[in-house]
């Protein structure tokens, strides 16, 4: 059972063309024609204030330039390597999705999210297939650096910084964050560049106060850890009144992953509130108009908390709203969150999908992937992954 996404011991993967000893050679001629992805980035602008140097691309370019010329990405294990560099690489990959022209000028916002959950696409259906426990862990280090890329570099305020810094560590390693937002500022003409190569190095000292530089910031307790992420100003190593009364196992993954299937080998004997059946029940399409389905399952769900019942809620739930809504619920009730998230390889996803007697269109299947967000341990009291 996994509370993080801390990457464990793996057989060496590398990321295709990344620059290997002893001569660390950039291909970018051959990084071009290999990733089609890259190509949006050659069309789209940026600020010229903060990016002098010209279109995404050419940032791209840079930035994996100063990266490969940087002893600390040099000195870490080869497949940390591989990840940093496909991080470098794809770091601003939503900025083509996100970028729009107004009064304020170029402005490319929430371009990391939409960065990372593209980037987590692109892994998991070539690059790095999840066949494994492994395996996954390492593609959603890649995403997080993706993800939380321009942290080190916009941390202005104190407390907002710390929280957003201890978050961000339940997730991906912050030295090996700091080290991408080195080579991200590196690889910019601006005229504060000095000045974010400073926040970097502002930002590892932070982490190193706060215990969280090399691996999560750890909690007096799970229920502290959870409580902590709703906001709430409270010491991290104090151990907070835990006021829960039941468990509820809250599934997320998409479709034919095998949630069903998990439910069936980890909760044997607890009542399932599954969208699945409630739409059957009402006869309502899944690409219909699901109030009536959600109202439904809520008021089932609400029928076992009031009665202090454990059960399943087992659905999809797939973005980060859409579970802090239901936990947010769940919570009201005294309830303790078990997050289990089931995943599969893209191929066998595809397969099984073919296969379901309700099968959902492969167009349906791929918009879902191309929101999903993976859930992690500030969300609830507990997150495990079930892949394979």
């Amino acid at each position: 059972m996994l509370t993080s996404l801390a990457v464990t011991p793996l057989s060496p993967w590398c990321f295709p063309l990344c620059p290997q000893p002893p001569d660390w050679a950039l291909d970018w001629a051959a990084l071009q024609h290999e990733f089609p992805w890259l190509g949006p980035m050659r069309d789209c602008p940026q600020d010229p204030v903060w990016h002098a140097e010209g279109n995404v691309l050419e940032h791209t370019k840079l930035v994996c330039e100063a990266l490969v010329a940087l002893d600390a990405w040099r000195a870490l294990p080869p497949t940390d390597r591989s990840a940093l560099f496909a991080a470098a690489l794809m770091h601003d990959v939503g900025k083509p999705l996100a970028t729009r022209h107004d009064h304020q000028g170029i402005r490319s916002p929430r371009h990391a999210a939409k960065g990372a959950r593209l980037a987590r696409t692109l892994l998991w259906e070539e690059l790095l297939p999840a066949e494994s426990l492994e395996r996954f862990q390492l593609r959603e280090q890649i995403v997080g650096l993706i993800r939380f890329h321009a942290l080190p570099l916009h941390t202005a305020n104190l407390d907002e910084a710390r929280r957003e810094m201890v978050a961000a560590s339940q997730v991906v390693r912050l030295d090996r964050l700091a080290i991408l937002a080195q080579a991200d500022a590196a690889g910019r003409q601006a005229a504060n560049r000095q000045e974010l190569l400073e926040r970097v190095e502002w930002f590892r000292e932070l982490a190193r106060e706060n215990h969280c530089y090399t691996e999560p910031r750890r909690f007096a307790s799970p229920h502290t850890r959870y409580v902590y992420f709703q906001g709430r100003e409270l010491d991290p190593d104090v151990e907070v009144y835990d006021d829960t009364q039941l468990e509820v196992i809250v599934l997320s993954g998409l479709p034919g992953a095998g949630k069903d299937h998990w439910t069936t080998e980890n909760a044997v004997g607890w009542p399932v509130v599954s969208l699945d059946a409630i739409r059957k029940t009402l006869g309502v399409d899944p690409e219909d108009n699901q109030g009536a389905v959600i109202a439904h399952a809520k008021e089932l769900a609400r029928t076992y908390l009031r009665r202090n019942v454990p059960f399943v809620w087992n659905a999809t739930n797939v973005t980060r709203d859409l579970r802090r809504q239901l936990i947010g619920l769940l919570s009201n009730y005294h309830a303790r969150v078990r997050i289990a998230y089931v995943e599969t390889a893209w191929h066998e996803l595809l397969r099984r999908n073919a296969r379901r007697a309700a099968r959902v269109p492969e167009a349906v299947l791929r918009k879902l992937a191309g929101k999903l967000e993976v859930p992690d341990v500030t969300e609830s009291q507990q997150v495990e992954y079930a892949i394979g």
